[in-house]
């Protein structure tokens, strides 16, 4: 057996042994000889060339250190996924580069530092910052009777130098919930559907503050339709500089007002994979990274 494979799964302070679902990946590894340690990705004392391959997986506090974490991605020799995709998929703004691809996605406005952010005059609305991970400072309203909560939420966020992001609520994540299509590299290199899951809703009320709690969400298996494995194809062909570099994708996808799967976010850079709820896909992954080592 070849033990001389090192492998970084990345993480955070909050998960220093990997979030739990992330040790099905870790034990399959190790079963294929892979020499394995979670490394926290802000550990100064990590030296990151005496890894074969560092996979990103539960790094969910860098929302705050943003610009530290995309520098320290680009200082990461092999890094999965890598540095240029996550500068581009951690801000969400990414969402107007794929609509203007085709992808069909949820109406968005994005309000920038300084500027002034004109609401609609009624209907449901999700507030939340482009930058943000798990569902943190991200705010359901409904106008006008919310529309002062909704305004002093732009304007904090605004405040704090943070571009915000203005979505329609869908009704649809309360009756059929969101579709989690997750995609790793087949034998050619090449992403396809690996499993998928149905998430349920999470947004009750305007923002409160909230810690990373990622066993919070209502998570069960799910087949994906035809339309919307063929949606999240459209998605995948989009992504800027294909998808040969990349080791995983998730693509989460809600029934649009007709019914269309509609792009909600596309997760490039620390997605929960969901291994417990698709069997055998902690072992499709390990051997894809294998074949990157």
């Amino acid at each position: 057996m070849n033990t001389s494979r090192r492998v970084a799964l990345v993480t955070c302070a909050t998960f220093p042994d990997l979030w739990d679902d992330d040790h099905l990946l870790r034990d399959a590894l190790r079963e294929r000889g892979v020499i394995v340690e979670a490394v926290r990705w802000d550990d100064e004392t990590a030296d990151w060339s005496g890894y074969d391959l560092a996979v990103i997986r539960s790094t969910w506090d860098y929302v705050a250190r943003h610009e530290q974490f995309v520098t320290w991605a680009r200082r990461v020799p092999r890094l999965l996924n890598p540095a240029d995709v996550i500068a581009w998929n951690t801000d969400k703004v990414y969402l107007r580069d794929l609509a203007e691809a085709g992808v069909p996605t949820i109406p968005t406005e994005f309000v920038a530092p300084g500027q002034t952010w004109s609401p609609p005059a009624d209907g449901e609305w999700v507030v939340k910052p482009t930058v943000s991970a798990g569902s943190q400072d991200t705010g359901r309203y409904h106008l006008p009777a919310d529309l002062p909560l909704a305004q002093a939420h732009v304007e904090r966020l605004g405040a704090a130098g943070r571009t915000t992001m203005i979505q329609p609520y869908l009704t649809a994540v309360d009756t059929a919930g969101e579709t989690a299509v997750l995609c790793t590299p087949d034998a050619a290199g090449e992403l396809t559907y690996s499993h998928a899951i149905r998430k349920g809703p999470m947004l009750s009320g305007p923002a409160a503050d909230s810690n990373i709690d990622p066993g919070s969400e209502d998570i069960t298996p799910r087949t994906p339709s035809p339309a919307e494995l063929e949606t999240a194809a459209k998605v995948l062909a989009a992504i800027p500089g294909g998808t040969g570099n990349l080791l995983y994708a998730r693509v989460d996808l809600i029934p649009g007002p007709d019914g269309t799967p509609t792009l909600i976010e596309l997760e490039l850079t620390e997605p929960s994979l969901f291994f417990t709820e698709g069997p055998g896909s902690a072992a499709r992954l390990a051997d894809a990274i294998l074949r990157r080592l």
